[in-house]
């Protein structure tokens, strides 16, 4: 990874919505609407204003609606490719390595029902030359999501989306950076969950942690959407 235009944001949207319930029985959550625009409309223009130019989606449940609304990025001003599910989900882990073929040397990989007060250029940078990973933590208490990384002195220490802690204060914000090598650590061609690679990166301290102090934003839940599309119509007062 040389720059941060030439490195591919990866967007997680294949998944289902199934939490939005009516909103989203006919359209993907990428395609949901926030503050009268399509969620996605938001991500891009976020990413544009980052400097990011290269994003894949991944994408899977109503892909054709993706295809058709996005394109090529091109009126976005991002080049956007596709890297699809097929006809068995593969989960996030599995997302990714199919994506494989697209994404260089590396890529951020992003959630795709998540809008993130973020400085993409400082995260581009913490990530050291040893490491082969980075995550971003944010220090919830469990006030947003249930928090599930203990990260202490700047160090992140474990990650664990099924085994929470006490100690654990923090919780993954929804980017991360991954070089190709610890993608390829994911098995091919067979379903798995990122927290799996995120778990062991941790555990072998190959994965390092950058604290953001502003709050993440999703819409996979109703709750979500409101506070999503607030903080959406905040920013543009």
């Amino acid at each position: 990874m040389t720059d941060l235009a030439s490195t591919p944001v990866l967007i997680l949207a294949g998944g289902k919505a199934t939490r939005l319930g009516d909103v989203a029985k006919a359209i993907p959550k990428a395609l949901v609407p926030v503050a009268g625009r399509p969620f996605v409309d938001h991500q891009f223009e976020d990413l544009y204003e980052q400097g990011i130019r290269e994003v894949v989606m991944c994408v899977g449940h109503f892909a054709d609606q993706i295809r058709d609304y996005v394109g090529d990025g091109a009126r976005f001003g991002l080049r956007v490719r596709y890297s699809e599910d097929g006809p068995t989900p593969r989960g996030t882990g599995g997302a990714v390595r199919r994506a494989l073929p697209l994404i260089g040397d590396g890529c951020f990989v992003l959630y795709g029902d998540s809008l993130l007060d973020v400085d993409y250029a400082r995260v581009f940078d913490s990530l050291s030359h040893t490491a082969l990973g980075l995550m971003t933590v944010f220090h919830n208490e469990n006030s947003f999501d249930k928090s599930n990384v203990l990260f202490q002195r700047g160090r992140l220490l474990r990650y664990s989306k099924q085994d929470a802690t006490p100690d654990m204060t923090h919780i993954d914000y929804g980017l991360s950076l991954l070089r190709r090598t610890a993608i390829e650590r994911i098995p091919a061609g067979q379903p798995s969950d990122l927290a799996e690679l995120y778990s062991a990166l941790v555990a072998s301290g190959e994965m390092v942690g950058f604290e953001v102090t502003k709050r993440f934003y999703e819409i996979g839940s109703p709750s979500g959407l409101r506070e999503a599309e607030q903080f959406v119509l905040s920013r543009a007062a």
